[in-house]
């Protein structure tokens, strides 16, 4: 296998990491992307990106990346706290009056980005596919779920809901949809080839889905274990296009409309551009994203606790995921960000000024995915000795 791209001097253990995962743990196609005090240090990418016709993968290759959107979104958000515009400690009714039937007056903003808001998903409706593409439609329906829990008193992750849930406040608050505020206000500012809500003139740039051998039997991925339990089914089998459809994602229509929260497409180098900045404070390269202080906020911790549906540890600030002891992150304690479903990671090394992404396109349901433990591993050693 063949690795392209360019590390600087002193990463070249993270390449070899990443040569070993085509060779020894069935890499199909991916890119791997790091930034240390603003500048690239690592871009890699090798593989297929489409196997039905050997497209390899290149240089300007996207890739779906799943819930790491929320790393995005969450970003978006910080603007608006920021700005003064979107306040944690104010009920979500506040932005959206409708929002507060059905018992759910009492969710402030800080629970929904913190997936303690008890709206995990969709119970009151059967969905369609096709539903996913008008996030009105699916804010209309929120507004007639009831909360599972107390508002603030469970973590359950939210894999659809909190896009739409966030995606919503920030439309109401700004008038703007979550792609368009996305692409104006981050992507433009950093020059990022990321969407949400891919033009149709870069589809052809996407890679091809595929499934590992294995896929489908993890507790989010297997359906029987999903259709088992009513709560299950309504957070990750209402519809099953995470799981049991999963190939549906290489569809057009889903990377156009970009479902808020699970649908970003973009490099790794790019992601890895935007957790650099994150990761320097909010400024990189003569460019000022947000505010110290600020990026400081959303890494500090809002929920912390064991997730009663998936029984895995959980912490989140305002939208980022925080290190657990799992250590998903890599070593560093203070390490935030997002992963996706399948296996990409991406995210910020606060203390180590480093920002980072990885994404493949085989999906996995491994846990711990040895893919991104063996380059984050290498990555943390590159920088622990400059």
């Amino acid at each position: 296998m063949t690795v392209d791209g360019q590390v600087e001097s002193g990463f070249e253990a993270v390449a070899h990491a990443f040569e070993r995962n085509f060779g020894e743990r069935g890499e199909v196609g991916a890119g791997f992307a790091a930034y240390l005090d603003g500048v690239l240090v690592v871009d890699v990418w090798a593989g297929t990106a489409d196997s039905t016709n050997g497209r390899a993968w290149r240089s300007d290759t996207i890739q779906p990346i799943f819930s790491g959107t929320k790393g995005l979104v969450a970003t978006c958000l910080l603007l608006l706290v920021e700005r003064g515009q979107l306040d944690l400690d104010a009920p979500v009714s506040r932005y959206w009056p409708r929002f507060a039937a059905h018992r759910k007056d009492g969710v402030l903003v800080r629970h929904v980005v913190s997936h303690t808001a008890g709206l995990p998903g969709i119970r009151r409706h059967v969905l369609a596919r096709d539903e996913l593409l008008d996030d009105r439609h699916m804010a209309a329906l929120l507004v007639d779920e009831e909360p599972l829990w107390a508002p603030g008193g469970t973590l359950a992750y939210h894999p659809y809901t909190y896009g739409w849930l966030c995606g919503e406040l920030i439309r109401r608050i700004d008038g703007r949809d979550l792609g368009r505020f996305f692409a104006d206000e981050i992507a433009a500012p950093l020059e990022l080839d990321l969407w949400i809500g891919l033009p149709v003139d870069q589809d052809g740039r996407v890679a091809r889905l595929e499934l590992a051998p294995d896929y489908g039997k993890g507790p989010s991925t297997d359906l029987a274990q999903i259709y088992a339990d009513p709560v299950r089914a309504a957070i990750w089998g209402n519809p099953p296009i995470l799981v049991g459809n999963a190939l549906d994602w290489n569809a057009p229509s889903l990377h156009r409309v970009g479902v808020p929260g699970v649908g970003a497409i973009g490099e790794a180098r790019a992601i890895a551009r935007l957790y650099g900045c994150l990761a320097c404070g909010g400024h990189i390269n003569g460019t000022r994203l947000l505010e110290h202080d600020t990026v400081a906020q959303g890494a500090r911790p809002l929920a912390r606790s064991r997730d009663p549906v998936s029984d895995a540890p959980g912490a989140y600030g305002i939208g980022f995921a925080l290190q657990t002891d799992a250590l998903p992150f890599g070593p560093p304690h203070d390490a935030f960000g997002h992963g996706g479903a399948g296996g990409s990671l991406h995210g910020a090394w606060p203390t180590q000024r480093v920002g980072f992404s990885y994404a493949p396109n085989q999906r996995r349901d491994d846990d711990p995915d040895h893919r991104s433990a063996a380059l984050l591993s290498a990555l943390f050693d590159a920088v622990d000795v400059r």
